[in-house]
């Protein structure tokens, strides 16, 4: 066997495996009888590079993959791509310096197909690199028609038991994007507007109304005040003209008017806000739809036809101000929503879409059957429940997104749904096979597409087999996503899944954090903190990087980027490749009778295995690595190695056989535990040690071997000696002239003396010692105070007194000093004295541990 090199070469290592490895032992066996362990891994956007946000999600999976296979399970770790959606769109058009209306539908398409397959390869490179245990024959990619016939079958199917409807109803319209988003993708941002005060023409005079949207004027239609406002009970009932416009609208009593607001008068357009659309509903008030989709005013603006919102803030603004209906300003501190992609600023239009029922109440009941980690989490699921107003809008106004399967008839007007044996298909490229219901069979395909989420939110069925297979495996068994996308992903899984197919998506949810920069804030180039996987991978490894993402914290916590943690990582790896480097050509797997000491690493090892599994059960892998971390570095290389080194060196027999044995079993039980964690590492080990591949291997099992009191003791033993050596400033190799070691426990010497290089004797029972007062040390700190001018002479007198007098003296509670005939009476701590411990006639030093007594001769 050639000479393992002192440096580790990671480089060399990892892609030596990576070159190496059958990534079909990952694959999911249908057939097994094995217990399933099926994760609905997030499928990313695949529109950029694979990024240190990404290696955090997919350790966290790769480490549970790895370690449920080793447990005995029959894994699927698939890889999905959520390849439709606004992202892929906006880039293709930065990238082509186009809009997605000036090139055909399907030229579009291709070239967002094209932009996705090539980051697909990107992906493929950094998750091959990272060393990730992938079923690569799971894979799937949304925009494949093998894929979105699902996610079309699924529409067909909620359609048919009326959970999805086609409605004219408000919804949030990002004008940027050209497109309706969910509640789900609006974001929030605190703005400071203005809060104009104007008057609006009453019958027997003026009112005052406050609003931040005076481009709104023409969207009035109504005004509302509290019903038990005093001031303006003569004004319910009644109606008022609308400034500028010159129309009437009714003056309203609603209680969710807030009177301390502005005049307490408001104005209700359709649509400013969400508390507009409430209003809108309750009191069926007309529909005046003042913005189109562009963002721009519509003919019943008037004069202000034709301008941007904000253009139309601005002039009507100064008109109403020229005119005196504007009479006072003041700054208002608003959240404004803005769309997630382009963050534009929403408006809330009207419009005809395709909407998924909601039930939250039954979906917060299915959220109670699944383990949430950490707990905790679920909360956020109910909180973002409660506060759903309106039904998912699943319709978009893109191309890249899989096609809403459906026309409209020419004649009747009315929507025609495919049914599922036509499936997958465009509608724009497809005519139905029947005819309408009114005998008509021309048709108007839709144009409007579906959702992203609508993909990515029937994962777990689709893994699982759904639709296709009689024998679908549901539940899956872990969901692992980040926590900021609890209110789309984890929702509108749970609330598909059990509209499909009435059951629970799966049994677990694991939740982590996201990566931070080391400054703790969001990853950015802008904020130069912005790290690439590629890079660590160049300087210190991927195992490195997985280290960072199991001991940077627990899930849901978000993970700060650090390089002295991967620095940290290396130096872990090293001290591993060290011990591994030098234990080499001294083990070999010998199942000899144990010593003392091998019998105590044995239990520290079944401790180790037990602390490790109960860890990694409960996804704490930071406790796990760290558990593992401290036995390798602390419990074997510290202790054990420096223990039985002697034997190692020594002539073959019994003795040295056990500590051969002994240290490759905790070699190999090593790279096991280390597998999911540092599965580069652990192969090389592992590999070099039996010839075999470390990730077909099961997880260790603990053998119960209860802890030896006399193996723990020698550990102690030595460790005290060591101390010893080192407070004497005496070298660790240098010989003591010798060693008694007092404890009832038996204990063997051998690597005792091995670890002290001097001769060492084992007795049981107490050591038999004399105390012998050998030195006078005055205290000038006690003496100097009290007696001033005279504590030169008490000093002189103290060291000329006995040793043992003065011992006698001060167990009794004062030491009395002869000064001249003068009798002194000084505290006892006016003086120390040093006592020699003797042992059979020989001065000893006495070292004290749980279990023993050590003398060592001097």
């Amino acid at each position: 066997m050639s000479e393992l090199s002192k440096e580790y070469n990671f480089k060399q290592v990892e892609e030596k495996w990576e070159r190496s490895w059958d990534s079909s032992i990952y694959y999911f066996d249908w057939e097994s009888k094995k217990p399933q362990y099926i994760i609905d891994t997030p499928p990313p956007y695949p529109t950029g590079n694979f990024h240190i946000g990404n290696a955090l999600n997919w350790c966290y999976i790769d480490f549970a993959a790895r370690y449920k296979r080793m447990r005995g399970y029959n894994v699927m770790f698939p890889q999905g791509w959520d390849c439709h959606g606004l992202p892929t769109e906006v880039k293709v058009e930065q990238l082509n310096h186009i809009t997605k209306n000036q090139v055909p539908r399907e030229e579009f398409r291709r070239l967002c197909e094209k932009l996705t397959e090539e980051a697909i390869d990107r992906f493929h490179k950094s998750m091959g690199r990272l060393g990730l245990s992938i079923d690569w024959s799971n894979e799937y990619a949304t925009m494949k028609p093998e894929y979105y016939v699902k996610t079309q079958t699924s529409f067909v199917r909620m359609y048919q038991k009326g959970q999805i409807y086609r409605e004219d109803h408000p919804v949030n319209w990002c004008p940027r994007c050209g497109t309706a988003i969910a509640l789900a993708e609006v974001e929030y941002d605190s703005r400071t507007s203005t809060l104009n005060y104007m008057h609006f023409c009453a019958e027997d005079g003026e009112i005052e109304i406050a609003t931040s949207r005076p481009e709104l004027l023409a969207a009035c239609v109504a005004v509302a005040v509290h019903p038990e406002d005093q001031r303006y009970q003569k004004y319910i009932g009644r109606t008022v003209k609308v400034p500028i416009f010159n129309y009437s609208v009714p003056v309203l009593a609603d209680p969710a008017v807030d009177s301390s607001f502005g005049s307490g008068f408001v104005m209700i357009c359709t649509f400013g806000d969400k508390q507009d659309v409430r209003w809108w509903m309750e009191h069926h008030l007309p529909l005046r739809q003042a913005i189109d989709r562009g963002g721009r005013m519509m003919p019943i603006a008037g004069p202000y036809s034709g301008l941007t919102v904000e253009e139309t803030k601005e002039k009507i603004t100064q008109d109403l101000t020229e005119q005196g209906i504007i009479f006072k300003q003041e700054p208002l501190e608003q959240n404004v929503g803005l769309c997630w992609r382009c963050k534009t600023p929403i408006e809330i239009l009207s419009e005809q879409q395709w909407f998924v029922r909601i039930d939250a109440l039954e979906i917060k009941k299915m959220a109670e059957e699944i383990e949430w980690i950490p707990a905790h989490m679920r909360v956020r699921l109910e909180n973002w429940a409660d506060s759903m107003e309106w039904d998912w809008c699943i319709s978009r106004q893109r191309i890249f997104a899989t096609p809403i399967p459906a026309w409209y008839c020419k004649n009747c007007h009315e929507a025609l749904v495919a049914e599922e044996s036509w499936l997958p298909l465009d509608p724009n490229l497809t005519q139905p096979k029947k005819k309408c219901k009114c005998g008509s069979s021309e048709f108007i395909p839709e144009q409007d597409v579906l959702d992203t989420w609508m993909d990515s939110s029937i994962s777990a069925l689709a893994v699982a087999g759904w639709p296709d297979r009689t024998d679908l495996r549901m539940p899956t068994q872990l969901r692992p996503q980040g926590h900021d996308i609890i209110r789309t992903w984890a929702f509108y899984t749970i609330l598909r899944t059990r509209a499909l197919e009435g059951i629970r998506p799966w049994d677990a949810i694991l939740i982590n954090g996201m990566a931070l920069g080391e400054d703790g804030h969001k990853m950015s180039k802008s904020l130069n903190n912005f790290i690439r996987p590629e890079e660590v991978f160049e300087s210190n490894g991927a195992d490195a990087l997985r280290q960072w993402a199991a001991i940077g914290g627990s899930p849901g916590n978000d993970i700060p980027f650090q390089w002295k943690e991967i620095t940290a990582a290396s130096r872990f790896q090293q001290k591993l490749w060290s011990i591994f480097r030098f234990s080499l050509p001294l083990i070999a797997p010998y199942d000899a009778d144990s010593g003392q000491v091998d019998r105590w690493l044995s239990a520290e090892l079944d401790l180790l295995i037990t602390k490790t599994t109960e860890a990694m059960d409960r996804f704490q892998f930071d406790e796990a690595l760290k558990a593992i971390r401290a036995f390798a570095w602390d419990v074997l290389a510290d202790n054990y190695i420096e223990l039985v080194k002697a034997r190692l060196y020594g002539q073959d027999g019994p003795e040295k056989r056990a500590a051969q044995g002994t240290l490759f079993t905790a070699l190999e039980t090593l790279a096991r535990l280390m597998a999911p964690f540092t599965p580069f590492l652990s192969e090389e080990i592992y590999h070099t040690l039996t010839g075999q591949s470390v990730h077909v291997q099961s997880w260790p099992v603990a053998q119960g071997q209860p802890m030896d009191r006399a193996g723990l003791a020698i550990k102690e033993v030595a460790s005290t000696l060591r101390r010893y050596k080192a407070e004497k400033g005496v070298a660790l190799n240098s010989p003591l002239p010798g060693i008694v070691v007092y404890s009832d426990l038996d204990l063997e010497t051998a690597d005792l003396a091995g670890v002290a290089n001097s001769p060492v004797e084992s007795r049981t029972g107490k050591p038999s010692l004399e105390m012998k007062p050998i030195a006078v040390k005055p205290q000038m700190k006690v003496i100097g105070p009290r007696f001033r001018d005279r504590s030169q002479r008490i000093i002189m007198a103290l060291m000329g007194m006995d040793p043992a007098d003065i011992a006698r003296q001060k167990e009794a509670g004062s030491i009395a000093v002869d000064l001249d005939g003068e009798i002194l009476e000084l505290p006892p701590e006016a003086a120390e004295v040093e006592i020699q411990t003797l042992s059979a006639g020989e001065a000893v030093d006495i070292l004290k541990t749980k279990e023993a007594t050590v003398l060592v001769r001097r």
